[in-house]
């Protein structure tokens, strides 16, 4: 029986993703750096303060906003605009598999926040407009994939029943290839694209290389506008700390597309 080399491949890559990603990549700098010092003491003390600055920047306020900027452009969608498409496609980013509360009809798992935050608009769309709605997110390890409680989530919290269900998609490419041929076999042409803000550049590229027209619907802003007259903040915070991770995660994401397209 031939190896499927696909499931390897993507875990190949949550490795590197990992490596290249905070708290790691900062922390294996540091690493390198104070075991250098012993026979390179320049190089090591290089490596370990550019470890600490890398480690700052990626959690303070005003640095991880500036990453940001220019990821989260994209203008909240009104309903009038959604009207124009013909379906609403929800992007799955993630689930909880320990979840007990929800009982044993999905084994304990559930959407996650960044999942959750994304049904919330694309049902408050899909009501308001009476579209038909796509949830996309396949399976990563064991349990259900993201799009079947996805789909669980909107019925059961939302009253919101999805038209398809792709389960099968492992990346925002694969979501767009997947969600595709549900989408041109049913004459689907022009789409609402529920997604966070963050995600939009790199998810709304991949839908239109697949032929569709895409209307975003940005949700989930991890970046605001300054207070005026308000001093940028300097000191790293948790939720600073986390944005930088979705940040540096969101141009990672985007360079290697770039490379593999």
């Amino acid at each position: 029986m031939p190896l499927d080399p696909a499931p390897l491949l993507f875990w190949l890559k949550k490795f590197a993703a990992q490596l290249a990603l905070p708290p790691l990549a900062p922390l294996l700098l540091i690493l390198l750096g104070l075991l250098l010092l012993g026979r390179m003491r320049r190089t090591g003390l290089a490596l370990a303060w550019g470890g600490l600055l890398a480690a700052f920047l990626l959690s303070a306020p005003f640095s991880v906003a500036w990453m940001l900027r220019d990821l989260e452009q994209v203008a909240p969608l009104t309903v009038r605009e959604a009207r124009t498409a013909q379906a609403i496609v929800i992007l799955g980013g993630g689930k909880r598999t320990h979840a007990p509360e929800y009982g044993l009809e999905t084994g304990g798992e559930t959407v996650n926040r960044l999942t959750l935050e994304r049904l919330r608009l694309g049902a408050r769309l899909a009501r308001e407009t009476g579209l038909p709605v796509l949830v996309t997110g396949g399976l990563a390890g064991d349990g259900w994939a993201e799009a079947e409680l996805m789909r669980n989530a909107l019925e059961r919290d939302f009253g919101i029943r999805p038209r398809w269900v792709e389960s099968a998609s492992q990346d925002t490419r694969q979501n767009a290839a997947f969600a595709a041929i549900h989408l041109h076999a049913a004459g689907v042409r022009r789409i609402v694209l529920v997604t966070h803000a963050v995600h939009v550049p790199r998810a709304q590229a991949e839908f239109e290389a697949q032929g569709l027209e895409v209307l975003p619907a940005p949700t989930g802003w991890f970046s605001g506008p300054p207070e005026p007259g308000e001093w940028p903040d300097l000191l790293p915070t948790a939720n600073s700390a986390y944005a930088g991770w979705i940040a540096a995660h969101e141009w990672l994401g985007r360079m290697a597309y770039r490379l593999t397209r």
